[in-house]
């Protein structure tokens, strides 16, 4: 096997493309015969962005971020226009946002596709949440 790719159902792959570039960053790598929208770096892995009729988009989150300063990004993206999902259930709760368990904190947000998104941030390095 080589390279993975995350294939996400939009709408609109151009407007889609907007977003994953100008509010992510991710670099757009080209577009393929079917109308998809390629992000990604070189070597890493690929994000396809394709478009579908039928509206239909996960309920669950579909694409997760790893970072290493969860505070920092969701400042950083909230900068550049990202507006992150907050929660108040018995099960899952945000503070500022961000969500914290024994093993990471982690952040919703949604594309201009619907889809569900995430930036999460590993804490298994820190003694202080070690199962």
């Amino acid at each position: 096997m080589s390279t993975a790719t995350t294939i996400l159902p939009v709408d609109d792959a151009a407007r889609a493309r907007s977003f994953y570039t100008e509010k992510l960053g991710l670099p757009h790598r080209g577009m393929t015969d079917d109308g998809s929208e390629l992000l990604g770096t070189d070597g890493g892995p690929m994000l396809q962005l394709m478009p579908v009729s039928d509206g239909k988009h996960s309920e669950h989150t579909a694409l997760s971020f790893e970072v290493a300063d969860i505070e920092g990004a969701v400042r950083d993206m909230e900068a550049r226009g990202v507006t992150f999902q907050d929660y108040d259930l018995p099960t899952l709760r945000t503070e500022n946002h961000i969500c914290t368990t024994e093993s990471e904190k982690c952040a919703w947000f949604m594309d201009t596709e619907h889809n569900i998104l995430c930036v999460h941030q590993s804490l298994a390095a820190n003694p202080e949440y070690q199962v």
